[in-house]
């Protein structure tokens, strides 16, 4: 017996320093809404995210909703199949099949999908502002963290959004999670004050503010870019040392960083 536990205790000390050492990485690719695009697979798919951890990547971004009846659902859009999230019940949502014949995944089964095998890939959980009210966008993070944590898988999970408040609202169930601000309106600094750990912007905003970049590195703000799709774009964000980049392409994205080693 103490031998079993001697090996475990390490093991499990490993994929902890993975998966929380995420301010520390430098130019690690995201794959926007899974890896979906190279083999034609549904964006924010199981089959889209299986694909980013098969492909040992540091990270895969996703988006959730919460439906009427209070199930959290991973779809980009506000609408999926011409029917808005937030006023439909699961059931009738799922009646409508992915392109690739999956049903519409809860967060529940995502996550799930996500902690199998995966020792390298970070899920990276976007949580949408409600198109309701603000309050239900707070109280659709605050359920999603919870799912998260009853899943044991919020170790090698962070949180990202556009809505600045639902950060802070993260931040007051869980003092320890990584939160990344989506808008690109607050300087790295302004974002420090509220306790958020990083920046996660449009590539075009740290091109208008470039002396961003600077600030959110003395500031240890972690950098984050999206999303990067043009060659000559990553090139740029490379050469910044950007601790991660987001893309719809990070095939191409990983030969970029090949050829600049």
């Amino acid at each position: 017996m103490k031998t079993i536990k001697a090996l475990k205790i390490p093991l499990f000390l490993a994929v902890t320093i993975v998966f929380q050492s995420c301010c520390v990485k430098e130019n690690a690719i995201v794959a926007h809404r899974g890896a979906w695009k190279k083999n034609n697979l549904p964006e924010n798919s199981i089959a889209s995210l299986r694909h980013a951890i098969d492909l040992k990547l540091p990270g895969s971004e996703f988006d959730v909703w919460r439906t009427a009846d209070d199930s959290l659902v991973i779809n980009h859009d506000a609408h999926y199949n011409k029917l808005l999230i937030e006023q439909t019940n699961y059931a009738d949502l799922i009646k409508f099949k992915l392109s690739n014949g999956e049903k519409l995944p809860t967060l529940h089964e995502y996550i799930s999908e996500g902690k199998k095998n995966n020792k390298h890939t970070l899920l990276v959980c976007e949580i949408k502002p409600s198109e309701i009210n603000k309050e239900r966008g707070k109280q659709t993070a605050i359920k999603a963290v919870e799912t998260i944590k009853k899943l044991k898988a919020d170790k090698n999970t962070c949180y990202i959004s556009f809505d600045y408040e639902i950060l802070k609202q993260i931040r007051q169930v869980d003092q320890k999670t990584v939160l990344q601000y989506l808008e690109g309106n607050k300087s790295p600094k302004e974002v420090k004050i509220d306790n958020i750990n990083g920046v996660d912007y449009h590539y075009s905003v740290f091109k208008k503010h470039p002396e961003w970049i600077k600030e959110a590195k003395d500031n240890n703000i972690i950098l984050n870019a999206w999303t990067v799709n043009e060659a000559a774009d990553m090139d740029w964000i490379i050469e910044n040392k950007f601790n991660y980049i987001t893309t719809n392409e990070p095939e191409l994205l990983s030969e970029r960083l090949k050829e600049k080693k």
